[in-house]
């Protein structure tokens, strides 16, 4: 079962990853420049990965704060 607590492992890991993500739309949008591309390459599968990892990422931490919000309210 999910323990709902602000410093679960799984959700560090998913606002890094979603923290990433961030900071890379941060500087296409400010400076069209992407720092996954740059590091890994222009569509390369490690490339792929990380966009998926991020999106993922996403899904699930928005998925564990509604379940702990619905549980905290007691519905």
């Amino acid at each position: 079962m999910y323990e709902c607590n602000s410093l679960n492992t799984l959700n560090t890991i998913f606002y890094a990853l979603i923290l990433i993500g961030a900071l890379n739309w941060g500087l296409v949008g400010a400076f069209d420049f992407n720092l996954v591309s740059y590091f890994l390459g222009d569509g390369t599968l490690m490339t792929r990965i990380i966009y998926l990892l991020v999106g993922v990422s996403a899904i699930g931490s928005l998925t564990l704060n509604i379940i702990c919000s619905i549980r905290r309210s007691g519905v």
